[in-house]
């Protein structure tokens, strides 16, 4: 017997699934690491320790949950995180930490890329938004601020890039990162030379571009022996999250969506045309060279609530983040929707689609002395939604949408995904899988090897679990306050950018 190993580099951790070749998990294990906010607008990682971490994780299912089995390892199918970025010296060697998606300290060049001829033309040709999210920024940015690392920097990497070339010694980055870092022209799939020119760097300075199919590499001598793999063992470069949960959601036909909600967010459907939005607040990802991945991220999902939870919790004895998010969500379950008039904004990181502002702010608005400590829970949760709800909302102008699945850490939240189906007032469905990334990196995995003849057949084997349907009379109050929620956003944009330069001081 033989299994199918996907290994996914998320924000705060790394997954490791082992799939039979049904699909069936024969085994999971995660191993986390921390993000570091030195800076206001910093969000860093260090990638050896993420490396590290991803080796005693796979090692450890491996020893634990493969071999006993009496399982072989025919594939290992990468996926992480997007838009990070890692300058390294001519010999590989980290010239500091991993940038993260997170990080907004390339807002000055961001602010001077966004709305010229130039900018446009970028991001027309990139399909990704001009923010400091993209590598495109991060590295400008590094140019004007700390030239020594930069011209130090022999190659700018992605961590995905970075393990895999730990790993097996090849510098490559596939379509579907690169796609993502506002680097690569997604008509031609090179990378871009106005976007080289503004980031200041030559082509040689990038991985070399590969598909997402690419697995011409095999693991270094010293990790199959470490690992007791062959060196017949497929090593499949793979995609990014974000693409492969949309795939692993079994979103292919028109008018489905999905949303996914873990530490990010986002909203994303897929189809075979580029979404050309005016007011570039909708990316557009390579999958493959015929499928793109087009929507909208937020900074500000899971990561939210858990920073409330950690702050507002009964720290008591013993502490159990899990546990007191679960008894968090119990207490704002006695509210009714809206939190009786109580608003949250929840830009805690700035904030992307669609407003797309680094220096947006979270805020409370509407508190009054009737409002208890549950209110404010259940604000929390409901503005982190609207958030979703107004990305929902901007790509619905250029697709109809008529089904929703969810999937990440709020899809094993019940209250949170009948609270989704309330605000959109449409169904919404959960997989029978909860990690549709490790899904999505399975069906790219068992396609490559065969198993299904293409992508399209292989997206028709995911099942759904449960459908929670709308409730019109919360639809109806969710449709009040998110009204005010947008005119909130839209009144307070200058407010954000004073607080922002106070806060940078």
């Amino acid at each position: 017997m033989n299994c199918i190993i996907t290994i996914e580099l998320g924000t705060n951790a790394v997954r490791v699934f082992a799939f039979d070749f049904q699909g069936k998990v024969i085994g999971f294990q995660k191993g986390t690491y921390p993000t570091f906010h030195d800076e206001p607008d910093y969000s860093e990682q260090d990638p050896e320790q993420m490396f590290i971490t991803m080796l005693y994780v796979l090692k450890r299912l491996l020893n634990e949950a493969v071999y006993p089995k009496k399982y072989g390892v025919s594939c290992i199918c990468f996926s992480s995180s997007m838009h990070s970025l890692l300058a390294v010296d001519e010999d590989g060697v980290p010239l500091g930490n991993a940038i993260t998606w997170a990080d907004n300290r390339g807002k000055k060049e961001a602010g001077s890329l966004k709305g010229t001829a130039l900018g446009d033309a970028i991001y027309q040709a990139t399909g990704t938004p001009i923010h400091p999210m993209s590598p495109l920024v991060k590295i400008a940015w590094m140019r004007n601020h700390d030239p020594e690392k930069f011209t130090l920097a022999r190659k700018f990497l992605s961590v995905k890039s970075f393990v895999v070339q730990q790993l097996t010694g090849a510098c490559i980055i596939d379509h579907s990162i690169a796609s993502a870092t506002g680097l690569m022209n997604i008509h031609t799939l090179n990378w871009d030379a106005s976007a080289l020119e503004f980031a200041g760097i030559s082509a040689d300075k990038l991985p070399e571009l590969v598909p997402v199919s690419y697995a011409d590499i095999r693991l270094k001598r010293e990790y199959q022996k470490s690992l007791r793999l062959s060196d017949s063992v497929k090593i499949l470069i793979g995609s990014s999250d974000g693409c492969l949960a949309t795939l692993g959601a079994g979103v292919w036909e028109p008018g489905r969506a999905t949303i996914t909600i873990e530490d990010s967010g986002a909203f994303r459907v897929i189809g075979d045309k580029i979404i050309k939005d005016s007011a570039q607040r909708l990316f557009n990802y390579r999958l493959t060279d015929k499928l793109i991945i087009s929507g909208g991220p937020t900074n500000n999902g899971g990561v939210v609530f858990e920073w409330f939870a950690n702050q507002f919790g009964d720290p008591g004895t013993n502490y159990d983040l899990d546990k007191t998010i679960q008894d968090m969500v119990k207490e704002a379950s006695t509210a009714t929707a809206g939190s009786d008039g109580l608003i949250f904004l929840p830009y805690l990181l700035g904030e992307r689609a669609p407003i797309w502002n680094a220096n947006a702010r979270g805020c409370y608005f509407g508190l009054h002395i009737r409002h208890e400590r549950k209110h404010i829970i259940r604000a929390t949760i409901e503005g982190i939604l609207f958030e979703i709800l107004s990305i929902g909302k901007t790509l619905e102008a250029y697709r109809e949408i008529s089904s929703l699945s969810i999937n990440g850490s709020f899809a094993s939240i019940p209250f949170c995904t009948q609270m989704i189906a309330d605000m959109f007032n449409r169904p919404v469905n959960t997989l029978s899988h909860g990690d549709s990334i490790g899904v999505g990196a399975f069906l790219l995995s068992a396609t490559e090897l065969g198993i299904f003849p293409n992508l399209e057949q292989a997206s028709k084997v995911v099942q759904m679990h449960e459908t929670f349907m709308p409730d019109p009379k919360a639809h109806q109050v969710y449709l009040q306050y998110f009204k005010i929620f947008e005119s909130l956003i839209a009144k307070v944009g200058d407010e954000f950018n004073q607080l922002a330069m106070l806060q940078g001081k």
